[in-house]
């Protein structure tokens, strides 16, 4: 028997807990089902198709909004900010990155409190430091997928140990379609530790318990409350970084907002209601139906038009072998997590560090313009990283597997400084190595309201270095700047205290960017990512499915071809941008995408 015959049988029938096509996240959605093709033939159409599923959120948030579980969640959190206890937000891969933007929208949101009522600055920053996230692989996987770790549910369970939570501590863990090992680790652990846990996830809690062991063993826990946020399948057939996370961040936004306004309240209601926005008694019964008026905006005429000639741009520069560079303030964490998204999405080149010279450059990047990396590190996440120091025998000690401990990755805090982010000069996102002009965006996404000279100036100072500066506004105003092409993407969202409404339409116009620019270019069929990279056993499993269902064959003939591929790549797929999924439908006979895949 073949290596790669042994090692496809082994999959088909000993890692059937990864078999995951029974999940409603992981099927394919018919709203969607004709996205690529509708994308390449006219944008605008693609663009509208895209936000429709986005109108499965607001009946699923305001069930859950209404619910005694969100009560609980609001009253540990209140609990939790009054007895100077810890909430701990955890997630993995899209989760994870949204459990590192909720805890930067606390920190800023008690950081402007504290500025505006300086009698209570002391109390105020002491808030701001009672959140901390967990994203499995520590800060480093933001940005870049540390792969296998989300199969460890011990790896979840040490990074809540590092971080000493205890008893009377709040976690939520937001496990995406409920089945993330290294999450449930995350959950477990800090049960077993008197935590108070709150368990998020997108799929039916009876499909999850009747057919996924590992969490069926977290929901039966009777201490632990669950959030079933199933809002249907995503926009994007198993991404997670869509729907899922999109009502997570609602769902958990409001309850932060909710907390901090009820606590601020007590004293300031005035601050509350003309500063931070609408007042804690009137919150709860308005989130839904700010989301739905927030996805209607973005779907309106003018907002899609803006949108689509974002989509168009990017397209235009990426099939000329072009690279995208965006600056902004107030939004750069929201922007740079839908940057490090792209990556295990579509298999497109990652961020890299400085000092690697032979990497190539990411299509599409993130930086702050005005501060040095070291310093736009600790802004962009509003407190210093927080890598992983684990060593080779502590990988040996908690059960990793070989390749792992032979060769540990590297996530400390020094390694995510490498990464530049700053304002240091980086010629390479504008000019080739031979220091030739290359075709290039720099692009500022600007907020109304958040006028910077410093940012007019560094970007006016850039013009003659980019192919094509441009100024994406976002709200109801727009700013026009000599030398540079504007796209306005127009909507107006309610003021609440963490900006919570600006951080979802940010996330919305983001996800529909990306996703569509991707669609364009050949990286999607239909609405099934065939660019994924099988770096773990669910994507294994997503990767033999989409085989499975373009390819029209079963699955445990899909596994074999998968392996077979894996096993025997007919090209460099790294060097040519091309996932052993299209290389084993290329091998079956099947064409899919376009020419500049």
């Amino acid at each position: 028997m073949s290596k790669a015959k042994e090692r496809a049988e082994h999959f088909f029938h000993h890692e059937t807990q990864f078999h995951l096509g029974v999940l409603v996240t992981e099927q394919s959605h018919p709203t969607t089902a004709r996205f690529s093709q509708t994308i390449q033939k006219n944008t605008e159409e693609g663009v509208k198709n895209f936000l429709e599923v986005d109108q499965d959120i607001p009946p699923v948030a305001e069930r859950v909004l209404a619910s005694q579980e969100y009560q609980q969640l609001v009253d540990a959190f209140i609990r939790c900010t009054d007895e100077h206890h810890r909430i701990c937000f955890s997630g993995c891969g899209a989760s994870g990155r949204v459990a590192i933007i909720l805890e930067a929208m606390w920190r800023a949101a008690w950081k402007k409190a504290a500025a505006h009522l300086p009698e209570k600055r002391e109390e105020y920053t002491a808030f701001a430091d009672q959140v901390i996230s967990i994203m499995t692989g520590g800060d480093r996987a933001l940005i870049r997928s540390v792969e296998n770790f989300e199969d460890y549910q011990i790896f979840g369970r040490r990074q809540v140990s590092d971080a000493e939570l205890g008893r009377d501590d709040v976690l939520i863990a937001m496990a995406e379609g409920g089945v993330v090992s290294s999450v449930i680790g995350s959950a477990k652990e800090a049960h077993e530790r008197g935590a108070h846990v709150f368990l998020i996830f997108n799929n039916p809690k009876d499909i999850l318990t009747r057919h996924i062991q590992r969490s069926r063993e977290v929901i039966e826990i009777p201490e632990i409350t669950h959030f079933d946020l199933t809002t249907g399948h995503t926009a994007l057939t198993g991404s997670t970084r869509l729907q899922p996370t999109s009502i997570a961040m609602l769902i958990l936004g409001a309850a932060m907002e909710e907390c901090i306004a009820t606590i601020i309240a007590r004293d300031y209601p005035l601050y509350v209601e003309e500063i931070q926005g609408p007042p804690p008694s009137t919150m709860r019964d308005t989130y839904a139906a700010f989301f739905k008026d927030l996805v209607d905006q973005l779907s309106s005429e003018r907002a899609v038009r803006g949108l689509a000639r974002f989509v168009d741009l990017e397209t235009k520069i990426y099939s000329q072998h072009g690279l995208v560079t965006y600056i902004a303030a107030r939004y750069l964490l929201d922007i740079f997590s839908d940057t490090t998204e792209r990556t295990p999405t579509f298999m497109i080149p990652p961020f890299h560090q400085y000092d690697d010279l032979s990497a190539p450059e990411p299509w599409a990047f993130a930086k702050d313009p005005l501060h040095p990396s070291r310093e736009a590190w600790d802004n962009l996440l509003q407190r210093e990283p927080r890598g992983l120091d684990w060593t080779q025998e502590d990988y040996l000690d908690m059960g990793a597997q070989e390749d792992i401990i032979t060769n540990p990755p590297i996530l400390t805090n020094a390694e995510i400084y490498k990464f530049p982010i700053g304002k240091e000069d980086y010629p390479a996102r504008y000019q080739s190595r031979d220091a030739r002009p290359c075709v290039s965006a720099l692009i500022w996404v600007f907020f109304e309201e958040e006028i910077d000279p410093q940012f007019q100036k560094y970007f006016s100072g850039n013009l003659a270095n980019y192919t094509h500066p441009t100024l994406v506004t976002m709200g109801s105003s727009s700013l026009d700047m000599p030398g540079a092409e504007t796209i306005h993407i127009p909507f107006t969202v309610p003021k609440t205290c963490c900006d919570l409404f600006y951080h979802l339409a940010v996330k919305l116009i983001f996800n529909t960017l990306s996703t569509a620019t991707m669609g364009k270019m050949g990286r999607i069929s239909g609405n099934w990512m065939i660019q994924v990279d099988a770096t773990n056993k669910k994507l294994t499993d997503r990767a033999i499915r989409i085989i499975s269902h373009i390819a029209r064959i079963p699955y445990d003939n899909a596994c074999c071809e998968l392996f077979t591929t894996m096993e025997n790549p007919e090209i460099d797929r790294l060097q040519f941008k091309e996932s052993y999924v299209i290389q084993t439908l290329r091998r079956l006979g099947v064409e899919v995408g376009q020419e500049n895949i």
